[in-house]
């Protein structure tokens, strides 16, 4: 009997490390391949899996009160061959656009595009994946910056392609490590990883920007050492997060750190939310929605 317990209460640690410390999950099925120009088509992501925000998310930095101040629609699928999320913000006040691109006072390089930089400053969207799906239950573990764990930026106002005043792809975390910089850096310059940006035509589809964002499996989601995803691995589970920055005029964001007005997650507590073991979890599913296993 005693042995039986043991057994029973290992099993069930198990089961919870493997679940993740953070209870949210979303399920990404197979659809058709979207256009990377920015804009949401009709009919284009009716395939996708919607997760809507940021009303349920984590504050980093002051709460949204308002759905005109900040708002989030994601979809995600995949085609088969590459995994795509786009992204429809909500944002009244763009940064660098409609107001001065200012500077923190912590951070006169904040958009020098090198290591000294932040890549995150200004209204954009991180995306976060685990797609090795381990983590460590200590503290502080973040992302290993490789195709197993990453985290990268994707901006209205720069970009590692176009420069400063263009929106596009940004090294992400950890940029503290020179391989996670180099690695994020070689995905963007040889197409690894895509974005589209597009601020939005305020008069007819309110104020806010549109991403759509590519990501290929090889190099960018290895399940396992050398292993990339793909669909005939059956569902495969991946640690995934997501972050809605939105920077408006300094003020606005006293007594924030860089100032910052918003910054909203899908998982994660604050000052947590970039721990490995704080991610929620997708399951990406080799079918489309509605298909006979």
């Amino acid at each position: 009997m005693t042995i039986r317990i043991i057994l029973l209460i290992a099993t069930c640690l198990i089961s919870t490390a493997q679940a993740g410390n953070w209870p949210i999950q979303t399920t990404i099925y197979r659809g058709t391949t979207p256009t990377l120009d920015g804009v949401i088509a009709p009919g284009e992501y009716d395939d996708a899996t919607r997760i809507d925000g940021v009303d349920g998310w984590n504050s980093q930095f002051t709460p949204v009160a308002d759905p005109a101040d900040l708002g989030i629609v994601v979809w995600a699928k995949h085609d088969g061959e590459n995994l795509y999320f786009a992204f429809d913000i909500t944002d009244d006040i763009l940064y660098a656009i409609d107001i001065d691109r200012w500077l923190p006072d912590n951070n006169a390089q904040a958009h020098e595009l090198t290591r000294k930089g932040w890549p995150w400053f200004g209204d954009g969207v991180e995306l976060l994946v685990n797609a090795a799906y381990k983590w460590s239950d200590e503290d502080r573990q973040n992302n290993a910056g490789d195709g197993s764990s990453w985290q990268m930026v994707c901006s209205t106002h720069k970009s590692r392609l176009g420069g400063l005043g263009v929106g596009g792809l940004m090294e992400g975390e950890q940029r503290s490590m020179k391989s996670a910089w180099d690695n994020y850096q070689k995905w963007i310059r040889d197409g690894s990883m895509q974005a589209a940006v597009r601020l939005k035509d305020a008069k007819k589809e309110g104020k806010g920007f549109v991403i759509e964002w590519l990501v290929k499996p090889d190099p960018c989601l290895e399940v396992a050492p050398g292993k990339f995803w793909n669909p005939e691995m059956g569902p495969v589970k991946m640690g995934l997060n997501i972050a809605a920055s939105d920077i408006d005029e300094k003020e606005r964001g006293a007594d924030n750190f860089g100032n910052f007005h918003h910054e909203d997650w899908w998982a994660g507590e604050k000052d947590k939310r970039t721990w490995l073991k704080q991610w929620g979890t997708m399951v990406v599913m080799p079918h489309g929605r509605g298909t006979p296993r």
